[in-house]
């Protein structure tokens, strides 16, 4: 049976076992959270011996290269050697600047740096509270337009990480680390094509930070933006998103609570066949955004999606 050497333990494991699981029934603490490859929470290096990667997208060439691997999508072939993920020395401390909230359950952190973060609007990062507990969230800010990184944390439920986020204060640090993601982005060759961006909850945040870096960008087409939430005491940023359409003629933006939903999908009738979708929330609002799509016309190979994952237990 294999060796498993991690934060100075040795633990003998079944061959084929799932890495995390394997540092978790050890005792060894390494943080998760979709169990799925999509948040990066569980990366580890591997420093030496043989495991097998059943994802082995989900990381970019040079984090492969350096060794980095994500737990949950990696299985115990052989003697084998781990070097956790410490954000104090991998990740990159940053100053909480600004601490408000935009709706009762949605909390706004802006944050600075304390050496540039390098990114794409419509990516994500991993959060990382003092308490060691790290969780994925889309940037809502835009490099080189904003001076901060702008995070919309989701405190409808109890969390080990929205917890401690409805503790935090202006001054107080976390630490931002793995930058991942990029399904949703805007590309300057969409100019001409028409757009639209359908958001369930937090899900606004990586398309707020998509559509400012599409006027950036000059996108000349029209652009639809529709927010949903579950009522509509948790819609937020109506004012500056009116305000922006208000400015923005080829802007359309449309606010709607979950019973009004249907009738606004229902509206997506006979679209422009070049039109292109980027959508972001939980799940089951993914899916139905996408089946009103395709059915409005919009090819799937058009529509780009990102899934809020809830955290697996």
């Amino acid at each position: 049976m294999p060796e498993l050497r991690a934060a100075g333990q040795v633990v003998t494991v079944a061959a084929a076992a799932n890495l995390l699981d394997s540092l978790l029934d050890s005792g060894i603490k390494v943080p998760y959270s979709c169990r799925a490859g999509s948040c990066h929470a569980c990366i580890v290096r591997c420093v030496a011996g043989e495991l097998q990667d059943n994802q082995p997208q989900a990381l970019d060439a040079q984090s492969r290269a350096q060794g980095w691997r994500l737990a949950c999508q990696c299985q115990v072939m052989g003697d084998l050697s781990v070097e956790l993920y410490d954000p104090s020395k991998q990740a990159t401390r940053a100053a909480i600047s600004a601490c408000d909230w935009l709706s009762a359950e949605v909390l706004r952190l802006r944050l600075i740096p304390e050496k540039p973060v390098v990114y794409r609007a419509g990516q994500h990062a991993l959060l990382w509270s003092a308490q060691g507990v790290a969780r994925p969230y889309s940037f809502a800010s835009v490099p080189d337009v904003d001076p901060w990184l702008e995070f919309h944390i989701d405190c409808r439920h109890s969390g080990a990480f929205s917890d401690a986020a409805r503790l935090l204060s202006v001054g107080e640090s976390l630490h931002v680390g793995v930058v991942s993601g990029g399904e949703l982005r805007y590309e300057p060759d969409w100019q001409e094509r028409p757009l639209i961006l359908l958001a369930a909850g937090t899900g606004l945040a990586p398309l707020y930070a998509v559509l400012r870096d599409a006027l950036q960008h000059n996108h000349q087409a029209k652009i639809r933006l529709i927010h949903s939430a579950h009522d509509a005491q948790a819609l937020y940023l109506r004012e500056p998103l009116q305000t922006l359409a208000a400015n923005t003629p080829q802007l359309e933006v449309q606010h709607v609570s979950a019973a009004e939903l249907p009738a606004a999908l229902a509206q997506l009738r006979l679209v422009p066949r070049q039109t292109l979708a980027l959508i972001c929330g939980k799940p089951g609002n993914v899916e139905l955004f996408a089946r009103s799509l395709y059915m409005a016309g919009v090819p799937r190979n058009q529509t780009f999606s990102d899934l809020f994952l809830p955290h697996a237990q």
